[in-house]
């Protein structure tokens, strides 16, 4: 993994607009619509992208100063890819990289399911089921009658693009977008399916099965590529962005891939020791954990990667395992008895027991 820091140039203690002015600089210098000809410069564009995605979230870049793994496969997934990044910081001015246009596309759809806690260390998968816009069987998506022809789009010329002059913050730049009349096909619907009325779509179902990671958080958001609305005549599909919940789990409290199972032990157990039954998260019989003779209570036991897999990389976090001494509210008589031996023996100067009215 390339230090994101050197990549922007910037110390490590650079604040969020440290960070942003060295990526519009370092855009400025690599983006390759300013490097016509040279193969590089997408990889270094795309690599200062890349850092300023984690280095301008918090908790992304608390994660990478921690040494955490990052999970590419989310980085991108609040925009559409690069030239979304670039819609952001520059408005569309330099175009799509490598000069094709960005195809017109369906809406995206959103989701939500829900797992346990076990199946976060596990991993599963889920049947998605949902209203949508599906392509139209009569005309197979093209929105055109069966048998008829299509007309070349004079817009463009039937070649599905448009060389489009913007001010950028270099100045003025020419690049190449999608033709916005054909969407692309270079082809316009003549006569259109009377099933969707020439627009390539109907209402629909569709089912999607999503595969959940293990590791994964809650409220994380997962990106399925062309499982969201169907698109119009020449359109791409949208995706399909699946929210996950993590149920809470009684036994456990999370923190990132670590657990913590918090166990009250009595005055006895913790001064002369026990063994404790411990839950584990991914299996049904408990893990024997010994207590040593003498534990104070807020002691800490490690069970070192019995925690959740850390999603996108090898590993697990540990299982922490918090012991509590409780002390007893009331006694019985016997109990008083031993406990004020125990006292005397031990040097301990107890409130003297109260006297029992007659």
């Amino acid at each position: 993994m390339s230090d994101y820091y050197v990549t922007l140039g910037v110390p490590r203690d650079a604040s969020e607009q440290d960070i942003k002015r060295a990526f519009r600089r370092i855009a400025r210098e690599s983006h390759p619509d300013a490097n016509p000809g040279e193969s590089e410069a997408a990889d270094r564009f795309r690599g200062a992208a890349e850092a300023y995605e984690v280095l301008s979230d918090p908790q992304r870049r608390a994660a990478y100063d921690r040494g955490d793994a990052i999970d590419f496969g989310t980085l991108f997934s609040s925009f559409a890819g690069v030239e979304d990044l670039l819609q952001r910081f520059f408005g569309g001015g330099f175009g799509t990289t490598g000069g094709g246009g960005r195809r017109a596309r369906g809406a995206d759809l959103v989701a939500s399911v829900s797992v346990s806690l076990a199946e976060v260390a596990t991993g599963t998968e889920r049947s998605v089921e949902f209203p949508a816009a599906v392509g139209c069987e009569s005309c197979g998506g093209s929105g055109a009658a069966p048998g008829s022809e299509l007309l070349g789009c004079e817009r463009c010329g039937g070649s599905g693009r448009l060389r489009v002059t913007s001010q950028t913050l270099f100045g003025a730049a020419t690049s190449v977008a999608t033709c916005d009349r054909c969407n692309g096909r270079g082809s316009v619907v003549t006569d259109p399916c009377v099933t969707c009325r020439g627009r390539a779509w109907v209402d629909g179902e569709r089912t999607v099965t999503v595969e959940i990671p293990t590791g994964i958080g809650d409220r994380d958001r997962l990106r399925v590529s062309g499982s969201g609305h169907a698109g119009g005549p020449g359109e791409g599909p949208g995706d399909l962005y699946v929210d996950v919940r993590v149920e809470p789990d009684e036994r456990f409290e999370r923190h990132g891939a670590d657990l913590v199972h918090r166990v009250s032990i009595g005055i006895a157990e913790a001064a002369l020791g026990t063994t404790l039954q411990v839950p584990l998260v991914d299996r049904d019989a408990p893990e024997e954990v010994e207590v040593a003779a003498g534990t104070q209570s807020g002691t800490v036991l490690r069970l070192a990667r019995k925690g959740l897999p850390r999603l996108g990389s090898r590993g697990s976090g540990d299982l922490l395992v918090e012991v509590t001494v409780t002390v007893p509210a009331s006694l019985t008589a016997k109990q008083e008895e031993a406990l004020r031996v125990f006292a005397d023996t031990s040097g301990e100067q107890p409130t003297p027991p109260k006297r029992r009215r007659r």
